[in-house]
């Protein structure tokens, strides 16, 4: 399951599904501006926005299974992949969906945590002292020097790139 964290300037505010960041978020007193509001995918590093409007009556209905959250889009494949998918129980979507949910289920790669810290990192620390250093340690995996080179950074900014970049099971 993805989760997203939320921060305002350099204090963490929320963590967990999307919906349960933006309810957070919404039930917060003073919500902060929305220039200082970033919210990011944790298993990518990507800021993600939020829809923090009140929830309005569900949508009209369209095309598909939207209570699933269904999307179409278009895939395009070779004549043989095509063939190969048909033949696959349930047919062409389902051996597609089955295959995303097995290939989302492995573990992330470390090069994945490291991505995913960096891009955190640009969006929020760019412009922090040593920033660069410490985006050369974090691809060198070197959690020492990352550490010394972010311990003056805000604990919630520096924490978060390290639990993206060494998640704990990965440790």
């Amino acid at each position: 399951m993805t989760t997203y964290t939320a921060f305002a300037n350099d204090m963490w505010l929320a963590a967990g599904s999307r919906a349960h960041v933006a309810e957070t978020l919404r039930a917060m007193e003073a919500l902060p501006r929305a220039s200082d509001l970033l919210v990011f995918d944790d298993s990518t590093g990507m800021q993600v926005d939020l829809d923090l409007r009140a929830q309005a009556e569900e949508p009209a209905r369209g095309r598909g299974r939207p209570r699933l959250g269904v999307t179409a889009r278009e895939v395009t494949l070779l004549p043989r992949h095509w063939d190969w998918l048909t033949a696959q129980r349930g047919g062409a979507s389902a051996a597609l969906r089955r295959l995303i949910e097995n290939a989302m289920r492995e573990a992330p790669t470390p090069a994945a945590g490291r991505d995913a810290a960096y891009r955190f990192l640009s969006a929020i620390a760019g412009d922090r002292p040593g920033f660069e250093e410490a985006i050369r340690a974090l691809y060198a995996d070197d959690r020492p020097k990352f550490d010394a080179l972010t311990r003056e950074w805000p604990s919630a900014v520096r924490d978060h790139a390290a639990g993206l970049a060494w998640p704990p099971q990965c440790v």
